[in-house]
């Protein structure tokens, strides 16, 4: 098992499992100076956890509650990085793995039990092991850092997620208008879904989640002032790029940019008439063109909810809390390209 790095300049290595003793990030390839925001790392580390928007007390998110604290080991002094590598682990301390004991020869339908058994012959099943959701912990170490270093080097630079859809809850044409014109982030709004119906959401998730059953839903990520030039054609360009660290996530069943699958039903006339225009998701020959980047990720329903799995701890509907997970790949995408970019010209 050699894929447990994310890169290419800018770059993370991730480990540990979901009821091991720790899990961490290692950021290679940060360049030295870079202002390190310990409050910024440990705020993004917190939105990861269950609840953290608005209403959070009364979500119906997994009961597992982990402290999440930082120990930076390497890499760090007086506040600035040093340009070695950054280590950052957080420790478990809120596994239950009795819980899970009956995983070990039932595996759960529509999780990766299975497949980990037949791939690797040997597993932890406790908690799904590296293959549980808790793996993303370290990704969101590792975007932080990125966050950081795009804040000195574009600090025009902004990236927001927000639920687009819930279930069978979708956001009107309108309710986005109106969330990306302002300045609220999507923790603001109950289960980060930005609607007056946001707490309808939650008591349908609730009548879910006693069922023992779960939603599925779509992530929208918007990057605002992204300059252009982003992207190396033709094996890395800026949308396959994202497109991998999306569906690199646990869980997700598509990647959509711009208009998506709605181009297809358009002409070309139609599609091409503004060279500006959001059918392009910001993104033309593979390289960004400085306009607005947005592009969608889709996730199936939570597969924990038969039998074998219900002593475990679970989200009824992931996409809440996968929100700042998928913040943090595209901040460590976009790292990575703008270290990248200063290379392409002498």
């Amino acid at each position: 098992m050699g894929a447990n790095s994310f890169g290419h300049l800018f770059r993370i290595t991730t480990f540990g499992e979901s009821h091991g003793t720790a899990l961490g990030a290692i950021i290679d390839g940060c360049p030295a100076g870079v202002n390190f925001d310990e409050d910024l790392l440990r705020r993004e580390l917190a939105r990861r956890r269950p609840g953290f928007w608005e209403g959070e007390a009364s979500a119906p998110v997994s009961a597992r509650q982990e402290a999440d604290l930082p120990e930076v080991l390497s890499g760090v002094f007086e506040g600035r990085t040093l340009g070695t590598p950054i280590a950052i682990q957080v420790r478990n301390q809120d596994a239950r793995s009795q819980d899970y004991a009956a995983l070990k020869d039932n595996p759960r339908a529509g999780h990766a039990d299975d497949t980990w058994a037949v791939k690797f012959g040997h597993r932890d099943h406790r908690g799904g092991g590296r293959s549980s959701g808790r793996e993303t912990v370290a990704r969101v170490m590792g975007g932080a850092v990125a966050k950081m270093l795009l804040q000195q080097i574009a600090p025009a630079l902004r990236i927001r997620a927000y639920a687009e859809a819930l279930g069978p809850h979708r956001l009107t044409d309108s309710e986005k208008l109106a969330f990306l014109k302002g300045t609220d982030a999507a923790d603001r709004y109950a289960v980060r879904f930005p609607s007056p119906r946001a707490p309808t959401v939650v008591e349908d998730l609730k009548r879910i989640q006693a069922a023992h059953d779960s939603w599925g839903g779509i992530a929208e990520i918007v990057i605002q002032g992204a300059p252009a030039g982003l992207g190396q054609p033709v094996f890395h360009k800026l949308k396959s790029d994202l497109a991998m660290a999306m569906m690199s996530v646990g869980a997700t069943s598509g990647f959509e940019l711009g208009e998506g699958l709605h181009d297809a039903a358009q002409t070309g006339k139609s599609f091409h008439q503004d060279a500006a225009s959001a059918n392009y998701g910001g993104i033309r020959g593979g390289i960004s063109t400085g306009d607005e980047i947005r592009f969608r990720v889709h996730f199936k329903p939570t597969s924990s909810i038969l039998d074998v799995a219900k002593q475990g701890r679970h989200d009824p509907c992931i996409v809440i809390r996968a929100l700042p997970v998928l913040e943090s790949m595209t901040a460590l995408v976009l790292a990575d390209h703008a270290l990248w970019s200063r290379l392409d010209r002498p």
